[in-house]
């Protein structure tokens, strides 16, 4: 996917309040940035920030970090973000998920949302995509037993792919649908920007809902 180039995002994005810049200096310190023992989900890929937004509106007593590595994407979630300076339980970073271990510490997250992620769709590359057994390893060192993860595509290939994936982890798979928007899980869902647009040309969404054991 080739992202358009913003003019001034990445200094933008290291002026702003509301990204963390020395992320790495904060693991095992994050309740601290927060004033609070809330618990911390966190949203990888989080794009422009729409679900991320939503979820903080909706759960005040949920601190929420939203990660993404691309900084022309990363800048508009940050002016959507301005607009709501009374919003005090959400921040971003701008980082590749590949290095999540050296920024959360054991359990620290409660819970991590994957939305529409990239499906990396050669072979060679199935280690980079956000649901392989090698990321889920890693979800394993930042979450707490019991917590878990969501995870939406129209990507069927991908899907497909990452039921595999929670099954050869040895994850506990709670739940799944092959067509959100129809099913019993769609109350309460929130639709992220790619969502809408992918729903609206009449793509199915996929979802998954994966525990660590």
């Amino acid at each position: 996917m080739r992202l358009k180039n913003v003019p001034g995002s990445r200094e933008a994005i290291a002026e702003s309040e509301y990204t963390i810049k020395n992320e790495e200096s904060m693991k095992g310190k994050w309740h601290e940035l927060f004033g609070n023992n809330n618990p911390i989900h966190i949203e990888i890929g989080m794009g422009k920030g729409q679900f991320i937004m939503e979820m903080a509106r909706r759960n005040p007593d949920i601190n929420y970090i939203g990660i993404e590595k691309y900084s022309s994407v990363l800048i508009r979630a940050i002016e959507k973000r301005e607009q709501e300076p009374l919003m005090k339980n959400l921040y971003f970073i701008r980082m590749d998920a590949e290095y999540i271990g050296n920024v959360f510490d054991k359990g620290e997250v409660a819970y991590i949302y994957l939305n529409f992620s990239d499906p990396w769709p050669k072979d060679r590359h199935a280690k980079r995509r956000l649901t392989s057994r090698q990321f889920l390893k890693r979800y394993e060192e930042i979450l707490p037993d019991g917590g878990g993860i969501t995870f939406k595509t129209d990507n069927v290939p991908l899907f497909n792919f990452s039921l595999e994936e929670v099954e050869a982890a040895e994850w506990k798979l709670l739940n799944f649908t092959r067509d959100l928007h129809k099913s019993e899980y769609n109350e309460g869902n929130v639709m992220t920007e790619y969502e809408k647009k992918f729903s609206e040309l009449g793509n199915p969404i996929c979802r998954l809902v994966a525990q660590k054991k």
